[in-house]
Order: C-alpha cells, then sequence, then structure tokens
C-alpha cells in the first residue's frame, strides 16, 4: 500500500500477488460486534428498499400505463451520482462516517415515509414517485461512498474482503426476500403499506449505528475543509495503477454487462415465449447466482487482481455464449454461473480498491468507483434496449459479453505490465501452459 498521493505507483504485492497469512473464514467479519450489528440493519432495510424498488416501478407503471415512464424513474435515482458522485467522496473523508450515515439512513426513511403518505391517502402523482427517486438518488451519492469506506473502520484492515463480501451476499439475500413481499403485501393491502414498511425500516440499520461500541471502531484520518480536494482524490487514482484500472474495469462492466433487465426480460418474452412468470425465474436464478458468488468470495482470504481479470473474462464469455443458447434449459444453466462472475468481479474489485487505498483518501476514491460503477446505467440501458430492438436481444446480449470480455483481457494486460509479469506459455507435459510470471525469472529462466 502507498503511504500518499504522491507515493511510488507499483501495486502493492499483496494485492496482486501474495496470499494472505491469515485463514479466513466464511462469515469471520459476523465476530465483529460492530460489524454484526450493521449487518442485522443492513439486511433489514435491503429488504425493505427491495420492496420499494419493485412496488415504484408497478405504481409507476399503474399510473401512467407507460415503460418509458418506468425508465425515467430508474434515470432519476442514478443520475445524481452519476453528475456529483465524486462530492459525495469528499463529503465521506472530511465528516465522520458514523454520523454521516446517521443523517443519509434517516433521509432515504423520510423518502420512504413520504411516498407512503401519498400512496396511502390517494393523492399520489407520477412527479412525487420521480422527486422521490431523485431525492434519494442525492442522498445515495453521499450514503454509497460512507458505507462502502465505513466497512474498514469496523473491522479493520484484516477483514475488509470478508466484510465486502458478506455485504454483498446481505444484499443478495434481501434481492431474494424483497421483491416476493412486496409484491404479496401490494396484491394483499395496496402499495402504499410496502412504501411504509421500506420507510420504516431504517430504523434497523438506526439503531445498529447507535448501538455500535466508537471505542473498537477503527477511524480513518479526516480530511479538513480544503480547496482542491476532489482534483486531489482524481490525481491520487490517476497515480497509481493498481486502483486506476480495477475502477475502469468495472466501469466497462457496469455499462456493458450489467443490463439483465433488458436481456432478461426481452428473452423470456421474445425468445422463450414464458411471459412474466419466466422472467421472474431468471431474476431469481440471477440472484441465486449472484448471493453464492458473494458467499464465494467471503471464504477466500485474498483479492487478487489477476482474479478480477479471469473472472470478467469468464463473464463476458458466457454472456456471449447464453446468448446464442439454442434452447430454454441451456440459458437457464448459464443464468446462475454469470451471476456468480458478475459479482465475483464487482466484489473483488471494491475489496482490492479499498484495500489498495490510504485511509484518509478512501471516500473519494469509493465515490469514484461507485460513480463509474453505476453512472453507466443511463447510458448503457438505453443503448442495449435500442440494439435488443433494433437486431434482437442475442445480438444485444452477445455484443455486451464481447465488450466485457475484451475490456478485461486488456486491463488484465495492463495491470500485469504495471506489476512487471509477463504471460509465459509453456505447452510442455506436466507444466502449467499459461501463466504470468516475474519479468526476471522468466529472464533468469530464458540464460
Amino acid at each position: 500500500m502507498s503511504t500518499g498521493p504522491g507515493a511510488d505507483s507499483a501495486p502493492a504485492p499483496t494485492t496482486l500477488d501474495k496470499p494472505s497469512a491469515r485463514k479466513s473464514s466464511m462469515f469471520s467479519s459476523l465476530k465483529i460486534r460492530n460489524y454484526r450489528l450493521f449487518a442485522t440493519g443492513a439486511v433489514v432495510s435491503n429488504t425493505g428498499t427491495w420492496m420499494a424498488r419493485i412496488t415504484q416501478d408497478w405504481l409507476v407503471l399503474s399510473l401512467t400505463g407507460s415503460s418509458a415512464a418506468v425508465g425515467i424513474t430508474t434515470a432519476m435515482q442514478f443520475l445524481p451520482m452519476l453528475l456529483f458522485g465524486l462530492y459525495g467522496g469528499v463529503i465521506a473523508d472530511r465528516f465522520a462516517k458514523r454520523s454521516l450515515l446517521f443523517c443519509t439512513q434517516g433521509a432515504m426513511s423520510i423518502s420512504g415515509l413520504f411516498l407512503a403518505a401519498l400512496t396511502l391517502s390517494g393523492h399520489v402523482q407520477v412527479w412525487h414517485v420521480y422527486l422521490a427517486a431523485f431525492f434519494t438518488g442525492l442522498v445515495t451519492v453521499v450514503d454509497n461512498p460512507t458505507r462502502q469506506s465505513f466497512v474498514s473502520e469496523m473491522v479493520g484492515p484484516d477483514q475488509v474482503r470478508n466484510a465486502v463480501s458478506l455485504n454483498s451476499a446481505n444484499f443478495q439475500s434481501a434481492r431474494l426476500v424483497g421483491p416476493a413481499v412486496a409484491s404479496a403485501l401490494t396484491a394483499a393491502v395496496g402499495p402504499g403499506w410496502a412504501f411504509l414498511a421500506n420507510g420504516l425500516s431504517f430504523l434497523a440499520p438506526l439503531t445498529g449505528l447507535l448501538l455500535m461500541r466508537t471505542s473498537e471502531l477503527h477511524p480513518a484520518p479526516r480530511k479538513p475543509r480544503g480547496k482542491g480536494q476532489l482534483r486531489e482524490g482524481l490525481t491520487y487514482v490517476s497515480r497509481h495503477p493498481e486502483l486506476i484500472w480495477p475502477i475502469v474495469l468495472v466501469g466497462f462492466i457496469g455499462t456493458f454487462g450489467f443490463n439483465f433487465p433488458i436481456w432478461l426480460s426481452a428473452f423470456a418474452d421474445d425468445v422463450f415465449h414464458g411471459g412474466v412468470g419466466m422472467y421472474g425465474l431468471f431474476n431469481t436464478l440471477m440472484a441465486l447466482g449472484s448471493l453464492a458468488g458473494a458467499l464465494l468470495a467471503a471464504r477466500r482470504g485474498t483479492s487478487r487482481l489477476r482474479l478480477l481479470a479471469g473472472a470478467a473474462i469468464a463473464f463476458g464469455v458466457l454472456q456471449i455464449v447464453a446468448a446464442f443458447a439454442p434452447d430454454l434449459w441451456m440459458f437457464v444453466a448459464l443464468i446462475v454461473p454469470i451471476g456468480i462472475l458478475g459479482l465475483t468481479v464487482n466484489v473483488t474489485a471494491n475489496s482490492s480498491v479499498q484495500m489498495a487505498t490510504d485511509p484518509e483518501m478512501r471516500g473519494r476514491v469509493m465515490s469514484l468507483f461507485m460513480m463509474v460503477f453505476t453512472g453507466g446505467t443511463p447510458l448503457g440501458g438505453p443503448l442495449f434496449g435500442w440494439l435488443a430492438d433494433a437486431y434482437g436481444v442475442r445480438i444485444s446480449m452477445a455484443a455486451g459479453g464481447l465488450v466485457c470480455a475484451l475490456a478485461a483481457a486488456g486491463v488484465g494486460l495492463m495491470l500485469a505490465r504495471a506489476a512487471d509479469l509477463r504471460l509465459k506459455v509453456d505447452l510442455r507435459r506436466g507444466r502449467r501452459h499459461v501463466q504470468f510470471v516475474p519479468r526476471e525469472r522468466e529472464m533468469a529462466t530464458a540464460a
């Protein structure tokens, strides 16, 4: 790990190659009381968030009868991150993260209760939903980098990867439960009660934050107010290849590879003619794969960037194979491993970037990470939706997979070059056929 913005830009060897000395169990972070409180609150609020997402889309569709209006709602949620994401990292580095999370989680609760009150009273209009979505997006600009960087303050550097993986497992578990609960609740008593449940669900993380023992935290140094802090964060990333290339890769993956709502719905409706029930099955399988990927990542004690590049290449290749799957069962069989690989890419990139970043810069770096990862959604969605309409969903999905695979191969080569590694191919029997080796070792072998 470097010691400051002007430090040597060579990648940290522990991040690239060296395995961790400590064996990590799948749930080792949960032994830490503060993180246990955080995770418990998160699973409740994440379930509420998924309930609100499903209910919000259904409400907009029922109010307008327009799929485009649903797309506008999604864009309103992600647009603030694209426009203001980097400023959220400056705020996260400047203030105490636990205090910031009190504010952001409370604000998200108010947004949910606002929609609940309007819906239950019968006064809700579509612009109210747009407003709530945009407000939630603004809050997320600060909440996301703060939560991401607060993980290391709760668990310390040895457990960052495990905690990041469990956060993803937590989110994917809620993704399995939330939509089902929202659908049942909306059908039984109406959408307003689902929004109310979402607003009240934030009481769980607020309570967890309140019960944390501050003496057991590992607080990062806070950055005092000053000019040029945003530029300082960008300069810091640009000088460290072990940061910039994973961020570039997740930008490609987020923009070109994570367009599954478009692809899965089109495969369910246009290719396999299964309707909404099949679309729900596809989403459930994707969530199961993502959950499995998060739990597998939690068992690994290292965040090797070679794993990041390899998983991203495999992710893109499997998308191409799935795009041309001749029958339903082959397509279904490929959804789960695609979910596993997509989550592996996300977790590995996230934890690698966090561990290679100086604590006082972590908020700004993670805000850039999240802005690049989620900011491409308003761009990639319309592009691949147009490709699916114009040339068919198979071409659209295959094009996304091809871009991801090529980007991952390019980033893998750049990371190897930054680490002074070279690709060695040895086709002799009993030898490892393809591997990256240090240049000096290759030169010594040749001599």
